[in-house]
């Protein structure tokens, strides 16, 4: 398979238009607001945001345009920076907010800030969009874009706007327009079928990726191309394969007899970082895929595993127990300068390096406890996010660096039916804890980075 920056699929599912700042009669400057969130702080206030129904002419346009609304205040309230003020409360219609909405209706509602916009079917059947955020107590325009897609494209229309509202009252980039890759798993726990996933972060748009014939492993997204490498079992042999989102092409990387964690991509997507038993000694490798040639980066005795990149490709991250208990290490990317992180109690496993470069991610299992935490690379700021006294794993960053993801064993339901296996999501206060929707188990989530 030829490996593409962008398929005919992908981009015909592309927003057709760039985005256009709108100019208007109150399209001042988007000088600093009054609306603004400090998300590095950790202690703040939601801000109180009032997201209208998008106007329209016809009962089509208007349909889609309640829907957009309705994913814009899903996605907000979900990232726990914004409290979306009930659409039933609103006193002013979306037609009666054209082209500038009346401020002290919404002053009323005690709302920060305010979204207006309009849906639009044009006569070549694309739908266009535009919606402004408004800063009620400055009575400002703050942003204002447009948008052009085809109508079953709404979804991502809604993400995309969501991403520009997170943005501009934060500063930070939105993660909304994202896709979530994992295992999906079902049957009874000694024979369990795992198929590949993928749904939209808000755990819509599901979709299965493989029939379950063959067990399947640890996905991991490519950086730059829409396709995921992920572990797989053929005839009980493991395998690394290239799965292609948009076109299901396929593609075999190799086999490794002796795999014991699964690759994960470098930041320029060329390489995978993994670990390979060899001669029974597990250590981390580097594979070049335009040559397919291997690289060992660890020669320790001790089980040296679960590798990641940092973000900017120079440094890796991995676990190992050469001292006696699992802890996390860092080194070179060429394999130099080897040093340990983790000294607290317990046991480390499974780190990831945030997209930032800030933090690195990780399991902890101490005294029947296990722990999603994260830390800084020199290993200092230890902090635990979410605790349990079941199992939780396999932590996966948003691309924005503020939010994880990552898997955990429920009990019993009221019922007393067997334990379940959910998607939760937690951001770095430890404190906006969410489960994802999903239809059937699901472990080993993998985030996207923002979709094009």
């Amino acid at each position: 398979m030829k490996r593409s920056q962008k398929t005919p699929a992908l981009a015909a599912a592309l927003i057709a238009a760039a985005a256009v700042l709108l100019a208007g009669a109150m399209a001042v400057q988007p000088a600093r607001a009054a609306v603004e969130i400090d998300i590095t702080r950790g202690n703040f206030k939601p801000v109180p945001i009032a997201i209208s129904d998008f106007d329209a002419d016809d009962p089509r346009a208007s349909k889609i345009g309640q829907d957009v609304a309705r994913v814009i205040r899903a996605d907000l309230e979900r990232s726990g920076l914004f409290a979306p003020v009930d659409p039933r409360a609103h006193i002013q219609t979306p037609a009666a907010m054209r082209p500038v909405p009346r401020f002290g209706d919404w002053r009323v509602l005690n709302v920060d800030a305010l979204v207006s916009g309009r849906i639009d079917l044009q006569p070549d059947g694309r739908l266009r969009s535009e919606f402004r955020l408004w800063d009620v107590a400055a009575e400002q325009q703050m942003i204002g874009l447009a948008q052009t897609t085809v109508p079953d494209n709404w979804r991502r229309l809604a993400h995309k706007i969501a991403d520009a509202i997170y943005k501009r009252v934060t500063g930070e980039t939105g993660y909304f327009d994202t896709r979530v890759v994992y295992v999906a798993e079902s049957g009874p726990a000694d024979r369990r079928v795992k198929r590949l996933a993928i749904m939209d972060q808000d755990g819509e748009n599901h979709r299965f990726l493989t029939d379950g014939r063959f067990l399947v492993l640890t996905p991991r997204f490519s950086p730059g191309n829409p396709e995921i490498t992920y572990l797989s079992y053929y005839n009980n042999r493991p395998r690394v394969y290239l799965f292609n989102i948009d076109t299901g092409q396929q593609e075999l990387v190799g086999d490794f007899p002796g795999m014991t964690f699964a690759p994960r991509f470098s930041p320029d997507g060329n390489r995978v970082i993994m670990s390979l038993a060899v001669d029974g000694n597990s250590d981390v490798y580097m594979m070049d895929l335009r040559t397919r040639g291997k690289t060992r980066l660890t020669s320790d005795p001790a089980i040296d595993t679960s590798p990641s990149f940092s973000p900017d490709g120079r440094r890796i991250t991995f676990n190992s127990d050469r001292g006696g208990t699992k802890q996390i290490y860092t080194m070179n990317a060429d394999g130099s300068d080897q040093r340990r992180i983790s000294f607290s109690q317990g046991r480390y496993a499974t780190p990831v390096w945030s997209p930032r470069g800030d933090l690195i991610a990780f399991t902890k299992e101490h005294q029947g406890q296990f722990s999603i935490g994260v830390m800084r690379p020199d290993g200092s700021g230890e902090r635990i996010l979410s605790s349990s006294p079941l199992v939780q794993e396999a932590p996966t960053w948003a691309p924005n660096g503020r939010v994880l993801m990552f898997y955990r064993e429920t009990p019993p339901d009221a019922r007393g039916r067997g334990q379940r296996v959910r998607l939760i999501s937690i951001d770095l206060t430890g404190y906006n804890e969410r489960e994802i929707p999903t239809p059937i188990d699901a472990s080993d989530p993998a985030w996207s980075p923002l979709l094009e």
